[in-house]
C-alpha cells in the first residue's frame, strides 16, 4: 500500500464533541476533491462521531487511529 500524502492538517486537541467535526468540515471547503486532510483529537468521542460524519456526508475516512497518549489521528479524503 502506498504512503497517503496529506494536503491539509488540523490540530483539534483539547476541543470536545461537536468541535473536532465541525471544524474538520469547515477545513475540507477549500479543498479540492481527492485531497486528503489529517485531524489531530484528543476527544474519545472523536472516533465515532468521525466515522458516523464520514457516512452521513460521504467524505472518505482513510484512516482512523489511536496514538499514545489518547491521541486520536484521522485522516479524510474529500470527494465531493
Amino acid at each position: 500500500m502506498s504512503e497517503i500524502t496529506i494536503d491539509a492538517k488540523l490540530d483539534c486537541t483539547g476541543l470536545l464533541c461537536p468541535m473536532p467535526v465541525v471544524k474538520t468540515k469547515k477545513a475540507l471547503k477549500p479543498l479540492e476533491i481527492g485531497q486528503t486532510l489529517e485531524m489531530i483529537s484528543t476527544d474519545a468521542g472523536a472516533t465515532p462521531d468521525m466515522q458516523a460524519w464520514s457516512r452521513q456526508t460521504g467524505h472518505d475516512l482513510l484512516s482512523a487511529e489511536e496514538l499514545d497518549g489518547g491521541v486520536y489521528r484521522f485522516v479524510i479524503r474529500k470527494t465531493h
